[in-house]
């Protein structure tokens, strides 16, 4: 099983970013995807989220109206448009599968670096 992130990088404030996460050696349908961050010192938390069935998106209220989380079933491909970017989304992102039904059965990629900065 892997996932793997990419597409993280520097920008400047009011940039955007198209994070990237492909996944192997698991049913993708079986899965809900998601994006975490991790910003220094600070515990990892929930960006975005959804049913690889294409269900609802959920986000952090910190990213509503500016991240949008999608999936590609076919190229079992999950991404995470970052608009409107600002310092405080300064993370490391990562992709996170679970399993629909056996939800301790879950896998993590390496993780992005994003940062923002003038």
């Amino acid at each position: 099983v892997q996932l793997v992130e990419s597409g993280g990088g520097l920008v400047q404030p009011g940039g955007s970013l198209r994070l990237s996460c492909v996944g192997s050696g698991f049913t993708f349908s079986r899965y809900d995807m998601s994006w975490y961050r991790q910003a220094p010192g600070k515990e990892r938390e929930l960006v975005a989220a959804m049913s690889s069935a294409g269900g609802s998106r959920n986000y952090a209220d910190s990213v509503k109206g500016r991240f949008t989380i999608s999936l590609d079933n076919a190229q079992n491909t999950v991404y995470l448009q970052m608009n409107s970017l600002k310092p405080e989304d300064t993370a490391v992102y990562y992709c996170n599968a679970q399993h629909k039904v056996f939800r301790r059965i879950d896998y993590w990629g390496q993780g992005t670096q994003v940062t923002v900065s003038s």
